[in-house]
């Protein structure tokens, strides 16, 4: 009845039927090899470490995402966000299962996101996303990470600022097994992966592999 009296649209192109058109699908940059082999960053060929995350600090063992975050991604995962259109979660899933292999992990777990703003939205992309990969890559769905305090959105902000923001945010729920699967809906500069992998790590795990459905590339 609810798609007779309000038929879904693409989140991309708006047109009637599903959320995401398989013409807009198709569209979508996938983030295939070579990528850097720590970061997952896109480039002419494999490297260990890429201008990106070199230098850098960071808590996670490696980063993967699906889909490149271009105009195309920035308005599907605003439309998941914001518009509540939660049937794309199924749909990030499969495309994050298509692009990138199955972590060896023992568990999936998700940057907790912020209070205020999951109240307003109703519900949390990253959690939502960890349940269908955790469904999808069979192994189980813990909520190891919470929230310490309320941070500021992280758009606008640059990598120094992004770090700031997010240190000491983030705290463990549970004891966390060895190996996990950290994963967000976006990764952008990594800053808040690495402090919620930093956290993860302190509490007993000895690696944290992160899955993102899309990631910015600078």
């Amino acid at each position: 009845m609810l798609d007779v009296l309000l038929p879904r649209r693409c989140a991309i192109c708006t047109r009637p039927g599903r959320s995401l058109c398989e013409g807009c699908a198709s569209q979508l940059v996938r983030l295939v090899p070579p990528v850097c082999e720590r970061c997952g960053s896109p480039g002419a060929w494999a490297v260990r470490r890429c201008a990106e995350c070199v230098g850098r600090r960071l808590g996670f063992a490696t980063a993967r995402a699906a889909i490149l975050y271009d105009d195309r991604a920035r308005l599907l995962v605003r439309a998941w966000k914001e518009r509540g259109l939660r049937d794309l979660g199924p749909v990030a899933a499969e495309l994050v299962t298509a692009v990138v292999a199955r972590p060896a992990a023992d568990a999936v777990a998700f940057v907790p996101g912020d209070r205020d703003r999951g109240l307003k939205r109703g519900h949390s992309t990253p959690e939502r996303l960890a349940f269908e990969l955790a469904a999808l890559w069979s192994l189980p769905p813990q909520p190891l990470l919470v929230r310490l305090r309320s941070t500021a959105p992280q758009r606008g902000l640059g990598v120094r600022e992004r770090r700031r923001n997010v240190a000491g945010a983030f705290g463990v729920a549970a004891r966390p097994p060895a190996r996990v699967v950290l994963v967000d809906d976006v990764y952008t500069t990594g800053s808040t992966a690495s402090a919620c992998a930093t956290a993860l790590r302190s509490a007993g795990a000895s690696r944290v592999d992160v899955v993102s459905f899309a990631r910015a590339v600078r």
